[in-house]
């Protein structure tokens, strides 16, 4: 399946996503590299919607024809850490590969610093083994900070993570 990267577009979470959300945050290949844990019902997913994507101040869902196919979120420092925030993404397997993700960070890296115009520092930490995650990264114009070692448990391991930063001064000087 071909997708056309301009159909992609960035939105808020609603009801009706749950399917979509499924797709992804139902998959032990996609949350083996989450926080989350695995959704194992639309119920349980449905819940989260209501009780997590809807009440966090930038998390959206990446859809294609208004069909929720991922998600993208920003996470905003508060206090003496009001200058940063951390972003991360998921997608669902069948679009891997595809340039989905880095096409939404592309999309999202303006917005997030419109919407919330204290972050000047966008950050995303990666699994050392998440290749497919570094490049996207990189192909939206991160810069790899370097490597946390044994930087902090995910799922009961400790894990070695590499650091990757968005200044809000980074973008191209021909933006307009």
């Amino acid at each position: 399946m071909e997708i056309n990267l301009s159909e992609i577009t960035l939105r808020p979470f609603n009801l009706t996503d749950v399917d979509g959300l499924m797709s992804y945050a139902g998959d032990d290949q996609v949350t083996r590299k989450l926080r989350w844990k695995t959704l194992t019902s639309k119920d349980e997913a449905l819940t989260f919607i209501k009780d997590v994507c809807i009440l966090r101040p930038w998390r959206r869902s990446i859809c294609i024809d208004d069909r929720s196919i991922s998600f993208i979120s920003v996470f905003p420092g508060s206090g003496d850490d009001r200058c940063k925030a951390d972003i991360g993404y998921g997608v669902a397997p069948k679009y891997w590969g595809q340039g989905v993700a880095t096409r939404a960070v592309e999309m999202a890296l303006p917005l997030v610093f419109k919407d919330l115009p204290e972050v000047v520092r966008l950050q995303a930490f990666v699994f050392v083994e998440n290749k497919a995650s570094q490049r996207v990264l990189e192909k939206a114009g991160f810069q790899k900070e370097g490597l946390l070692r044994s930087y902090c448990f995910i799922k009961g391991v400790l894990r070695d993570l590499f650091v990757y930063s968005f200044l809000s001064t980074d973008f191209p000087s021909d933006r307009d």
